[in-house]
């Protein structure tokens, strides 16, 4: 069953509590760090069973009028973290045991990037490439870019809520993470003249449409393995292009975003759910353990096996 509520539409549409019935709001923050950037901090709770998915989206807004309205934003939405309410829960300790009081839960992230601010990053030499003009603002399109949240982006979001600085120290820490995460985004981003050269169809919102579409097959085919033939047919695109267009769209390619969720979902099966090497690598469709160690271990840096011997 797909899922009643994905990180791309809650990312389009810029979801509030009150738009979605099924959402808790548990958390809020929101704050403007001098000189840098304005943030702000949503987490939902929800009783509704939801698929694992991240997105992150790049807003650029150029005002070619009024250059001070200029602005750049970075979204995030991660859906399907569990997490229990409860400060000292014995379950929540144990790897091999399920907490029942676990709910889960939407995490919705927006930083908002003034020009004055991003100016200093950029090149100003001729040498300044597609990321330079966005930083100094000298890109004259605005645009709309989605892209997936790496374990990167992740580790810097997940910072931002469980450090423990205060006062002028906190804004200290969170200016360097959100520099971070300004970083890793920015990787999403081509040269204008490769961008033209290979992928002119991504103009025609249908073509970008069936890029997206691509990427929820393949999230819907996590445990049944589907080529790039098949996607292709399921999307209506032509293979070449489908290919082009989500390296473009998400920054990698088809089978490592592929990988990607396969073993993210493997760690959640193992550490979540419990399940035996065994069982994971039945569900997602691998032929034998060994190949599903040698995968996982290139994704993780860890077999399985130990993975669950370091949680011990």
């Amino acid at each position: 069953m797909r899922p009643a509520m994905k990180a791309i539409d809650i990312l389009k549409t810029e979801m509030k509590a009150v738009a979605e019935p099924s959402l808790d709001l548990v958390y809020k923050k929101q704050q403007d760090i001098p000189g840098s950037v304005q943030y702000t901090v949503f987490r939902y709770a929800t009783q509704i069973e939801l698929e694992a998915d991240e997105m992150g989206m790049m807003v650029y807004e150029y005002n070619a009028n009024k250059h001070d309205l200029s602005f750049l934003e970075l979204k995030y939405c991660s859906i399907g973290q569990r997490y229990c309410g409860k400060k000292n829960c014995d379950d929540c300790r144990e790897s091999n045991r399920e907490c029942n009081d676990a709910t889960q839960h939407v995490d919705v992230f927006k930083f908002h990037f003034n020009k004055s601010f991003l100016h200093q990053f950029a090149q100003s030499t001729a040498t300044a490439n597609r990321k330079d003009e966005v930083l100094a603002f000298t890109y004259t399109s605005s645009f709309i870019k989605l892209f997936p949240v790496c374990s990167r982006k992740r580790n810097v979001l997940e910072n931002l809520f469980t450090h423990n600085y205060t006062g002028s120290l906190e804004n200290i820490y969170l200016n360097a993470k959100i520099q971070e995460l300004l970083l890793y985004s920015m990787e999403c981003l081509v040269d204008e003249k490769e961008e033209t050269f290979s992928c002119k169809f991504l103009a025609i919102d249908e073509e970008k449409e069936k890029i997206i579409k691509a990427r929820e097959v393949l999230l819907q085919h996590i445990g049944d393995p589907i080529t790039i033939k098949e996607l292709s047919r399921k999307v209506a695109m032509n293979e070449c292009y489908l290919k082009k267009g989500f390296k473009e769209v998400f920054g990698t390619t088809i089978f490592e975003f592929y990988q990607q969720q396969r073993m993210e979902h493997a760690k959640y099966l193992l550490y979540e759910k419990g399940l035996n090497v065994t069982d994971v690598s039945a569900s997602l469709g691998y032929s034998s353990i060994s190949h599903f160690s040698t995968a996982f271990k290139k994704h993780t840096g860890l077999k399985p096996c130990e993975l669950l011997n370091a949680q011990k």
